[in-house]
């Protein structure tokens, strides 16, 4: 097997490397902007600080929820693109769009009608409720933005568009950091709103890139060619299709958004130096994985685009290649935490204890991280574009609410283990998984038919 983790095809790596760097480099981007808002609102304070992490845990499952939307569109999209089936691409495009719509004003009028509650799920300290309704209350509108941005920007990605998304990122980057730096300190005659003011910064940027990226799919992009009349057409049997494959990836990463919401209610109560370490340390593993994430995409694009040119045995053998990367940058990944800890503990104004605990996660994620970076890119990439989907919805949700969230419950709330092990136990899905993959990948098992629109009607 370890012969093949390395690919002969040199136009393999050149290939991905055109579609992952460009997401990565995005990614990078967007955690700037989410590392920007941590220190900006952590000068202010660690309420605050703790305020704005637990409400974007409410946020982030909305946005979970939109990544399961794309990504299982993305994966009828990169086999569609391969067939050359212009029909179908449109109609998935519709059927992703209308659940990201339906799904934004869910959520929407979830924030609008219960802030309060939505706070109290995941601490029970006022203050921090307080700063954090505050925060919501700014963000409502942002879930229509974000999402229909999101979800646009996975599809541009499977038809080879990886640049114009890079580029808005990069722009929206400056527009956030701007407003920000205006509205949380009260700069050039704006009122000072801390909190209020990052979440009215973050809703700028929104705009910014809503404007951009779903401007230029409905009226300029010509290798979808979807328009905006293209949302209400019919789109006949496809439904059938996209439930059978894309449906499994939002349940899957719907669970996961639940399960990754209730290791934040564990976190919540472990007090507010724990919940502010975790805002730090969340930050710098986004900042280590970028990359992973962006060859997890390119994994999930290049498979299904394979796979649509009908070439089984190709995409095997790229399976494994993408495993072997997966081991590369998860070394990658763990040696950078390791190099920009200190520095990232150092930017922020924070108490002894919390940059104590602080240190004790970074050494656990450094370890997670080996495993997670061949998970994520086997499970979010390369399993997922070759139709996987059920088999992936119920490993990703059997390992984390079999194994993370009951021994994190047990570290950290019945054992009190040091902040280490507590955080070691909420991510061991992460280390099983990465032992799963490798076992489904050599199976073969995880290549799937996927039918055209013309072979359902």
């Amino acid at each position: 097997m370890f012969k093949n983790l390395i690919s002969k095809d040199k136009g393999f790596y050149k290939n991905v490397a055109k579609i992952a760097i460009p997401i990565a480099l995005q990614g990078l981007i967007t955690t700037g902007v989410n590392m920007m808002d941590t220190i900006m609102v952590g000068i202010v304070g660690e309420t605050q600080l703790s305020a704005v992490s637990l409400a974007n845990q409410f946020i982030n499952i909305f946005h979970i929820f939109c990544m399961g939307i794309g990504m299982g569109a993305s994966v009828l999209v990169a086999r569609y693109y391969g067939m050359k089936d212009s029909s179908s691409l449109k109609k998935t495009v519709a059927i992703m769009l209308r659940l990201c719509l339906a799904m934004a004003a869910l959520f929407c009028f979830a924030t609008i009608l219960f802030p309060t509650m939505i706070m109290k799920i995941y601490t029970s300290e006022a203050d921090i409720i307080s700063y954090g309704v505050r925060y919501l209350k700014y963000s409502v509108a942002s879930y229509f933005l974000l999402g229909l941005s999101l979800t646009c920007t996975i599809v541009l990605r499977n038809v080879g568009q990886v640049k114009m998304p890079l580029y808005t990122s990069i722009a929206a980057f400056f527009v956030n950091v701007g407003a920000n730096y205006i509205f949380i300190f009260g700069k050039f005659g704006a009122p000072k709103m801390d909190v209020a003011g990052a979440a009215l910064g973050t809703l700028i940027a929104r705009i910014f890139e809503f404007a951009v990226i779903c401007g230029y799919l409905f009226f300029k992009d010509k290798e979808i060619g979807f328009r905006i009349k293209h949302l209400f057409k019919p789109v006949g049997a496809l439904w059938k299709e996209y439930i059978r494959i894309s449906i499994p990836v939002l349940i899957s990463d719907g669970i996961l958004a639940l399960g990754n919401n209730s290791v934040a209610m564990v976190i919540g109560r472990l007090g507010e130096s724990f919940v502010a370490a975790n805002a730090v340390t969340a930050v710098t593993q986004q900042l280590s994985s970028v990359f992973t994430q962006g060859f997890s995409q390119a994994g999930a694009i290049v498979t299904g685009y394979t796979l649509g040119t009908g070439d089984r045995e190709k995409a095997h053998k790229q399976g494994y290649a993408f495993l072997g990367l997966g081991f590369l940058f998860g070394f990658i990944a763990a040696t950078i935490i390791m190099l920009i800890s200190e520095p990232m503990i150092n930017a922020y104004n924070l108490s002894s204890e919390t940059e104590r605990i602080t240190r004790q996660l970074m050494w656990s994620i450094s370890v997670i991280i080996l495993f997670q970076a061949t998970n994520s890119i086997m499970t979010k990439g390369v399993l997922r574009g070759g139709g996987d989907t059920k088999m992936l919805m119920l490993t990703d949700n059997i390992f984390l609410w079999i194994a993370s969230i009951p021994l994190g419950i047990l570290a950290g709330l019945v054992f009190h283990l040091p902040a280490f092990w507590i955080y070691f136990a909420l991510k061991i899905d992460q280390v099983l998984k990465a032992f799963w993959c490798v076992i489904r990948l050599k199976s073969g098992k995880w290549i799937k038919k996927i039918r055209s629109d013309n072979e359902l009607e």
